[in-house]
């Protein structure tokens, strides 16, 4: 069915003597990637006398300046030391760049149709795959320490760029070309059955290539991460539901068939832009070429798509590609935080909000602050995902709000600060009074926590 619900255990081992300080060093250079700019509203939390947000602080700070990658000078003394050092600052610079290159393609001064769905995809697998591929290493790295059997292997690549770095065994520019090779089998079906350009007929090539001979699959509940990541989705045929959306947005584009969709409560149903829309609701075999698309959902009377007509399709509002790759980052932002949490059944993004707000004493306040532990690697993959979306939704109140609470989660106290206190000024009147008495604890927590580690944070930044 293609719908689109709109929804990260780093592997670092137990390690001996100087092996510790080598690691940390290393890992702390990319456990935290900072976000890039967001809009020219930047401000933070402000204890004036009533302890409230100064929203003037927001509404007249300056636009921010062009970011470049540089790194704290306590993280460069302490990598300076370790054999790990040029793993740590190439992995970053790969981050950096795949984030880079994800804003140039989603850039709101290019035209919307420009952009290509899947590119901008890629590029977020390859951020992603960059980080989880350094932690791989750390592990393997530190495992060798451990047993002290072998020597450390090689960790020499043979690629520079992002472009040429390997996803599930092809890079980003082999993953499109096999996108012209599906678009191209559909051509061949097309041909083999000596008929024209027929709108039914070409889509109905498209369903045999990717249903019947590549396979493709749609995954009815998101758990996979090889689900949500688009070469890992070409590959075994296994998806979610907005990136077989994508990919046969795609291969039709390939075709010069344009494609479009829309949100139908919590599925998403795409369709060839057409005038006669009567065409894809006439039953054949059983089916409707909409059904046969759009899957089982058009047929289940629980569903809003179940009410879709040839009358209704053109009055539904269309998503844009912008809209589309941020379906398909709010899907992966909400998978890697059910695995981050795995562990903490029921845990929500804003239980500790609703905690501080209907707390009656001091301890259950302070109480209300412990953070529990989650899954450092999917956590840290949720935030990311988080990122980029909102580079797509700046002024998203509620993304934000999410956002903030997942640096909480991940103990990173002062982005927390800032980011809910940007929230409070887009969200309304209501949710800001519930945010307030967490952001001032937040504040207070963030004082406290500074007291007890002077000196020990340094991470990777953006500035």
């Amino acid at each position: 069915m293609l719908c689109a619900s709109l929804p990260g255990l780093s592997h670092q081992q137990m390690l001996v003597g100087g092996a510790v300080k080598e690691l940390s060093a290393a890992m702390a250079s990319l456990n935290v990637y900072s976000r890039c700019g967001f809009d020219g509203r930047v401000g933070c939390w402000i204890g004036n006398e009533k302890g409230r947000w100064n929203k003037l602080a927001a509404a007249s700070t300056m636009a921010p300046k062009k970011r470049r990658l540089s790194i704290s000078p306590l993280a460069s003394s302490a990598l300076a030391e370790t054999p790990y050092t040029s793993r740590a600052e190439f992995y970053h610079e790969v981050l950096n760049d795949a984030r880079e290159k994800f804003t140039q393609e989603i850039s709101f001064q290019s035209k919307d149709k420009d952009i290509s769905l899947a590119k901008a995809l890629l590029y977020v697998a390859s951020e992603d795959e960059a980080f989880m591929a350094f932690n791989r290493e750390m592990d393997a790295h530190s495992l060798q320490i451990e047993r002290r059997s072998a020597s450390l292997a090689s960790h020499a690549t043979d690629w520079t760029c992002v472009e040429a770095m390997p996803l599930a065994g092809k890079n980003m520019n082999e993953w499109m070309v096999e996108l012209d090779v599906i678009a191209r089998e559909v051509e061949a079906e097309l041909v083999s059955r000596e008929i024209g350009c027929d709108l039914v007929e070409v889509l109905d090539a498209v369903n045999m290539v990717l249903f019947k001979s590549r396979g493709f699959k749609r995954s009815p509940v998101l758990v996979d991460s090889k689900c949500a990541y688009l070469h890992s989705v070409l590959s075994s045929g296994y998806c979610s539901a907005i990136l077989l959306s994508v990919i046969y947005i795609e291969v039709c584009r390939r075709l010069n068939l344009t494609i479009v969709g829309s949100r139908v409560g919590e599925d998403f149903l795409i369709w060839p832009q057409t005038g006669n829309p009567e065409e894809l609701f006439k039953v054949i075999s059983g089916h409707s070429l909409f059904g046969i698309v759009n899957g089982k959902c058009v047929d289940d009377p629980r569903a809003k798509a179940s009410d879709i007509n040839s009358n209704s399709l053109p009055g539904l509002e269309l998503a844009t590609n912008r809209d589309i790759i941020g379906i398909a980052l709010a899907n992966l932002m909400r998978l890697h935080w059910k695995r981050a949490s795995r562990a903490n059944h029921g845990l929500m993004l804003t239980s500790p909000l609703r905690s501080v707000d209907h707390a009656d004493d001091k301890s259950s306040k302070t109480s209300c602050l412990n953070v529990p532990l989650l899954r450092p690697q999917d956590l840290r993959l949720a935030i990311m995902a988080s990122e980029r979306l909102l580079i797509l939704q700046p002024h998203n109140w509620a993304l934000r709000r999410d956002h903030g609470m997942m640096l909480y989660y991940s103990r990173e106290y002062e982005e927390a600060v800032q980011e809910l206190s940007i929230c409070m000024a887009f969200a309304p009147e209501e949710e800001a009074e519930v945010l307030e008495p967490f952001v001032e604890k937040l504040h207070l927590l963030r004082v406290e926590s500074s007291w007890k580690s002077p000196g020990k944070k340094g991470h990777l930044t953006v500035s």
